[in-house]
C-alpha cells in the first residue's frame, strides 16, 4: 500500500507572513554558501579516497571507498518549485544549500544512490524496478506547475536485484514493483542535489508494521552496499507534526526531541539501535511523530550505519520546529 495521500504533510502549508522566495533565488543562495542555521560539516564526513575500481554496473563485486549514510529533511510538499515561500525564507534557504552541497559529499562521487522514502509503505520491503520512474505527484493543493515538473534519473536494475539478494540473503521478505514513480520524498530533495538526474536512484519501500527494530534489521542487510559505491539515503523529517507546525510558535516538543536523537545517533552501535527501537518513550518523542513514518528511513540509515557513530550535519527551524539531517561514516 502506498502512503496515504491525506498526510496533511502532502497538503499545502498555510501561507506565513514571510516575503516568497522563488526557487532561483534559493539556489543562488545556496550556491552562495551556507545560510541561516546549516551546520558546515560536510568535508569532515566525506569517504575516505584510496584507489578504486572504475564504476561500472552494481554487481556487488567491485571494491570501492565506503559511502557515508544519509538521513535527510526532504521538507513539505514541492517547496523548492514554487513562487510562494512554504516556510521562513532564511531556513529554506540553508535546506537548500544543504541538498545541493550533498553531492560534494563522497569523493569518489557514488555509482548509484538507494533511497528510502517516508512516502512509501508495503507490507514487505519492496523495490522499485521501473526502469525510467515517473514522477508520483503525491501532494495535494499545490501551484499547477508543481505537477508539471520533470526529472531525468533513472532507476539502476542491477542495484535494485542486487537489494533485494541482499535482503532474502538475511532472511526477510522482499518484492519488486515495475511501476511506481519517484515519490515528492525523493525527487523534490535530489532534484536539488542532481537536477538532471545524473545519478541513477532506486527505492525501497518502508514496512507497513511501522516496527523501527524491523527497519533497522532492513538497514543492516544492506550495510555491504556502501561497500560498493552505493550511498544510501533515507529521506523523511526528524520532526513531523503538521499540527504543530502550523500553530507557528516555538515547539520545545521538537527540541528536546532534536537533542535526544542527537545524543541518540552518536552511541556505539548497539546502544543506538536499543535507544532508537524505544524512540517513542524518548522526550518529545511521540509529540513529535504522532506517525512515525517520516522517523523511520532514519532506522534503515542506522541499521546500514553499522559501527559508524552518527552526527548531525544540518540544523535548522521550520515553523517553530527544529529539524534536522544525520550522517554516519
Amino acid at each position: 500500500m502506498t502512503h496515504d495521500p491525506r498526510d496533511p504533510e502532502a497538503s499545502s502549508v498555510e501561507p506565513t507572513d514571510s516575503t516568497p522566495m522563488s526557487r532561483r533565488a534559493a539556489l543562488t543562495v545556496a550556491a552562495g554558501g551556507a545560510v541561516g542555521a546549516a551546520i558546515p560539516v560536510l568535508a569532515s564526513l566525506r569517504a575516505p579516497s584510496p584507489a578504486v575500481t572504475p564504476t561500472g554496473s552494481s554487481t556487488g563485486a567491485e571494491r570501492h571507498a565506503r559511502m557515508p549514510v544519509v538521513y535527510l529533511p526532504h521538507g513539505g510538499g514541492p517547496w523548492p518549485f514554487m513562487t510562494q515561500s512554504m516556510g521562513e525564507p532564511e531556513a529554506l534557504a540553508a535546506l537548500t544549500d544543504y541538498l545541493v552541497g550533498l553531492r560534494e559529499l563522497c569523493s569518489p562521487r557514488p555509482r548509484a544512490a538507494l533511497v528510502i522514502s517516508a512516502h512509501w509503505e508495503e507490507p514487505v520491503a519492496t523495490v522499485m524496478t521501473h526502469p525510467q520512474p515517473p514522477l508520483l505527484f503525491d501532494y495535494s493543493g499545490f501551484p499547477p506547475e508543481t505537477y508539471r515538473l520533470t526529472w531525468g534519473a533513472r532507476t539502476d536494475l542491477q542495484l535494485a536485484a542486487r537489494v533485494q539478494t541482499l535482503l532474502r540473503s538475511a532472511g526477510l521478505h522482499t518484492e519488486s514493483d515495475s511501476t511506481r514513480g519517484y515519490d515528492h520524498g525523493t525527487f523534490v530533495p535530489l532534484k536539488l542535489t542532481w537536477p538532471q538526474g545524473e545519478m541513477p536512484i532506486v527505492q525501497l519501500s518502508l514496512l507497513a508494521s511501522l516496527d523501527p527494530g524491523a527497519h533497522i534489521a532492513l538497514g543492516k542487510a544492506l550495510e555491504p552496499l556502501r561497500d560498493e559505491g552505493i550511498l544510501i539515503v533515507g529521506s523523511g523529517m526528524s520532526f513531523h507534526n503538521m499540527r504543530a507546525m502550523r500553530m507557528h510558535g516555538s515547539n520545545a516538543d521538537s527540541d528536546a526531541f532534536d537533542q535526544w536523537l542527537a545524543q541518540t545517533v552518536s552511541l556505539d552501535e548497539s546502544q543506538r539501535n536499543e535507544q532508537l527501537a524505544r524512540w517513542a518513550s524518548a522526550p518529545g518523542g511521540r509529540a513529535s511523530h504522532p506517525r512515525e513514518e517520516h522517523l523511520l528511513p532514519l532506522m534503515v540509515v542506522a541499521g546500514a550505519a553499522g559501527q559508524d557513530r552518527g552526527r548531525v550535519a544540518f540544523r535548522t527551524r521550520l515553523f517553530g520546529a527544529t529539524v534536522a539531517a544525520h550522517h554516519f561514516g
